[in-house]
């Protein structure tokens, strides 16, 4: 995808540092784009830039802080050019039941994995409005379509962005701007490992349900079925179609379980027809 057939596209993508987010800037200038690859400390990624030369511009950006993002933004806009696709990948995890949750460090998870998305998306859409052209790519989870005991907090914030992508979607859609939620199952990264957070607190009453996920997601960390340089490849396909998919589910075991989860909920939604309808006004 590009604005001009003489130019490479121009990508912005949060969370660079390692991960999906590293994989999908190595892929992007590997085939000749432009990438800001950002992260927190810009360290971390002052080496794609070394390596890829002009291409490749190392950014810091937090997410958390407007500041940073702006000047982020205004960086890629003012040596590149513009922005044509735009990665909100930055995020992390957390394990508690929800009663062994901490109140800060659960609005900080929010902090990053909403309303870090919504800072980013407000400096960067401006930009892809005015041209009336762009991609925004979300990167949620398939704990984004289904939920599970230990990982609420988390599932909660992609459920969250889920609906902020809808809804941005219908609204961008006019402009020329499409908008992708990207729903990973296990990717091999450190989602699981040194990028994890979880509360302190254990209650024995949760220890065979959220205690019992809590101890094995960790458990996974390096052993995960998805490869993030796979995933990347995959995203950058749907970014460059005339039409990209509102959602693209990465991994086998996201496919099988989101087929899962949309049987059970019509499951539900049927056993109940009868019972849903009794609320309706009768017709006159």
């Amino acid at each position: 995808m590009s604005n001009d057939t003489h130019e490479s596209t121009v990508w912005l993508i949060t969370g660079c540092s390692s991960g999906l987010g590293r994989a999908l800037a190595e892929h992007a200038l590997e085939r000749g784009d432009r990438v800001a690859v950002t992260a927190r400390d810009s360290t971390a990624v002052a080496g794609l830039a070394r390596r890829y030369g002009d291409r490749a511009l190392a950014l810091r950006l937090d997410v958390t802080d407007p500041v940073s993002v702006t000047a982020a933004v205004q960086s890629c806009e003012e040596t590149f050019g513009r922005v044509d696709v735009l990665v909100n990948n930055a995020g992390y995890g957390y394990l508690a039941a929800i009663e062994e949750g901490e109140d800060a460090a659960v609005r900080s998870l929010y902090e990053t994995n909403v309303h870090g998305v919504v800072t980013v998306l407000k400096a960067v859409l401006p930009g892809m409005r005015a041209r009336r052209s762009g991609r925004v790519v979300n990167v949620s989870s398939f704990g984004g379509l289904a939920a599970f005991a230990g990982t609420g907090y988390y599932h909660a914030t992609k459920f969250a962005l889920e609906g902020l992508s809808e809804s941005l979607a219908a609204e961008l859609a006019p402009l020329g701007v499409a908008v992708t939620i990207v729903e990973p199952g296990g990717l091999r990264t450190q989602w699981a490992g040194r990028s994890m957070r979880q509360s302190p607190t254990r209650l024995d009453d949760y220890e065979q349900t959220a205690g019992k996920r809590r101890d094995a997601t960790p458990a996974v960390s390096g052993r995960q079925p998805g490869d993030p340089a796979r995933a990347a490849a995959a995203i950058a396909t749907v970014v460059d179609r005339a039409r990209p998919p509102l959602r693209l589910l990465l991994g086998s075991d996201a496919l099988a379980g989101a087929r899962a989860r949309v049987d059970r909920m019509r499951r539900e939604i049927d056993a109940d027809e009868a019972l849903t309808k009794t609320v309706d006004l009768e017709q006159a």
